[in-house]
């Protein structure tokens, strides 16, 4: 009996949450019947929602009820806007909007506050709004396969950022506010538009992955050469022709690299000038020696 009973009480409230504001089709199937809480996840850290590949075209409405979300996964949906409604959800410390249709994002993401991790990798985004510069706990963020070509200037006041990832953008040269950011340890500014590096780059003081590769780069500036905590230098596919005398004060650099995950120094597929590719085949220690010999000389 009461197991029948049970069933009936199911019943029942299954019919009254059908007679409720018709929902989209993939937001009923995301529901079920179910109350919004219950897609939650409790872990040890965080409550987490996923909502990865549903094929969503616009945020479900029952998310902006859920404000004690820290994890959100959005990603790889088909999302064109993300509304101000955003801004509820003001414990999120890690937010995933990468592989959507997103031209832009809300103003309203600078009201989360205990923001850590934002991606929003592989969108359409063409700038990103100054108000992000006002989640100060930010440390890593990636806009990597958008169409950005410029950031805020009010991004310096990101100084909690450590990892930083613009690939596959259309910067023509690196945003001034970026060598405010000493937090950082790595940047990623592969696949732009770049002919060359600001002198300004020396104070990434805590650099220790820099990849511009596949860009239009002629030359390393010196000052990079300073950035002693470097560990993986990629530079690879583009224009460089000769190597600043003082690149053997990277001692943190292990090796000539080839694989791209490995650390070291990548330099591959650039017309470089004779005898510079002989010696790059000899190995870092090598091309160190030659270029401290050759700064000797001068």
């Amino acid at each position: 009996m009461g197991t029948e009973h049970s069933k009936n009480e199911r019943r029942r409230s299954m019919v009254f949450l059908r007679k409720g504001p018709k929902l989209p089709a993939w937001e009923d199937a995301l529901l079920s019947g179910k109350e919004p809480k219950s897609l939650l996840k409790r872990g040890l850290r965080y409550v987490s929602l996923s909502l990865i590949m549903k094929g969503m075209t616009s945020a479900p409405d029952f998310l902006w009820g859920l404000p004690e979300v820290q994890k959100l996964n959005l990603s790889r949906n088909q999302l064109v806007v993300i509304p101000p409604s955003l801004g509820k959800l003001d414990r999120l410390v890690v937010l995933n909007l990468g592989g959507n249709c997103l031209k832009c994002l809300p103003k309203e993401i600078g009201l989360l506050r205990n923001l850590k991790i934002l991606f929003v990798n592989m969108n359409c985004l063409t700038e990103v709004p100054a108000e992000l510069s006002l989640c100060r706990k930010l440390e890593v963020l990636s806009l990597s396969h958008n169409c950005i070509s410029q950031l805020p200037l009010s991004f310096t006041d990101l100084t909690s950022l450590r990892k930083l990832n613009l690939s596959n953008n259309r910067f023509v040269q690196i945003p001034l506010c970026i060598f405010a950011l000493r937090n950082l340890d790595f940047l990623h500014l592969g696949s732009n538009r770049l002919e060359s590096i600001a002198e300004s780059v020396q104070y990434l003081v805590n650099l220790q992955i820099f990849i511009i590769e596949n860009n239009n780069i002629r030359s390393l500036p010196r000052s990079l050469c300073f950035i002693t905590t470097l560990e993986l230098l990629n530079v690879d596919y583009n224009a460089i022709q000769t190597l600043p005398d003082d690149l053997y004060l990277l001692r943190r650099l292990p090796r000539i690299a080839w694989n791209p995950m490995d650390k070291g120094l990548h330099i591959a597929h650039n017309p470089l000038s004779r005898p510079l590719p002989e010696v790059v085949e000899g190995g870092l220690d090598v091309l160190f020696n030659y270029l401290r010999e050759k700064k000797e000389h001068n």
